[in-house]
């Protein structure tokens, strides 16, 4: 009884600490630049100055392009990585295609270095094939590093399901290509919907290579749209501007968990199908 009261308080502590930072950023985003203060930071603001806040990221900001570029990018590589990665551990787990062990350690090597180490040759690779500041260029990087985490989940994965389902699919007379699309990808939704969502949520709150291989508000994503309101002087907006486009930012990863928490909660069980 005891220890189960001290878990529980230990729990609810770290909660509170975890809510900290969420309550200062509500409560200051909802004040006008004229109300926020130091000595004020713990007093919550109004709606209607939030709401007015809102406005101006919207209207004099460029987060809005930044949450759309963003988006766009979330949404179709980790899609891409996602179907890569299945197709990788598919081919080396139930195909057993020759040195397939080998292709897949070239492929998980991508994580071995860090992402510090490799943006500058990326860039310099960018700027000469015209991929610097595009869009599909973005696309392109993000799909790659995302490729070898979902290829590495997908393996394990199907390394868990029984080979008499591959067996009994060709007996049946399915080719390759319909066993893993009607059978495999299916049976796997849960796998890909974890590795999805880890990848969208990183793609989302990415700022490195964002920051290096972008440079337009139309093709940059939002994090360093939002540090760059930080890092403007004199004229730029208030500090409860950008703790409100820092919310903004903030929602629409709470909503991806918030509303995939089923299919993330069955994912964490590899295997389960």
């Amino acid at each position: 009884m005891i220890s189960r009261v001290v878990r529980t308080v230990i729990l609810a502590v770290l909660g509170l600490i975890w809510l900290v930072p969420i309550y200062l950023l509500l409560a200051n985003a909802g004040k006008s630049v004229a109300d926020y203060s130091g000595d004020a930071l713990w007093e919550p603001g109004s709606i209607g100055a939030l709401f007015a806040n809102v406005g101006e990221v919207f209207t004099g900001t460029d987060v809005p392009s930044g949450l759309a570029a963003t988006a766009l990018y979330a949404l179709v590589a980790p899609a891409i990585a996602v179907v890569l990665g299945a197709a990788i551990g598919f081919a080396v787990i139930v195909l057993r295609v020759k040195h397939g062990f080998f292709w897949f350690f070239v492929i998980f090597c991508g994580t071995v270095f860090p992402l510090q180490m490799m943006v500058l040759p990326w860039f310099d690779v960018y700027a000469r094939i015209g991929l610097f500041d595009t869009q599909g260029g973005m696309l392109l990087i993000y799909s790659v590093v995302a490729t070898p985490f979902s290829a590495f989940v997908m393996r394990n994965f199907f390394s868990g399901i029984s080979e008499s389902v591959f067996e009994a699919a060709v007996v049946d007379g399915a080719g390759v290509w319909r066993i893993f699309t009607r059978i495999y990808l299916p049976m796997s939704a849960s796998a890909l919907a974890v590795v999805f969502i880890l990848q969208a949520t990183w793609v989302w709150n990415d700022l490195l290579l964002s920051l290096i291989l972008t440079q337009s508000p139309e093709t940059r994503p939002v994090m360093p749209l939002l540090n760059a309101l930080q890092s403007v002087e004199g004229g730029g907006p208030g500090y409860t501007v950008i703790l409100t486009a820092a919310l903004i930012v903030s929602i629409p990863t709470a909503l991806l968990f918030l509303f995939t928490q089923r299919f993330f909660q069955r994912g964490l069980a590899l295997g389960q199908y």
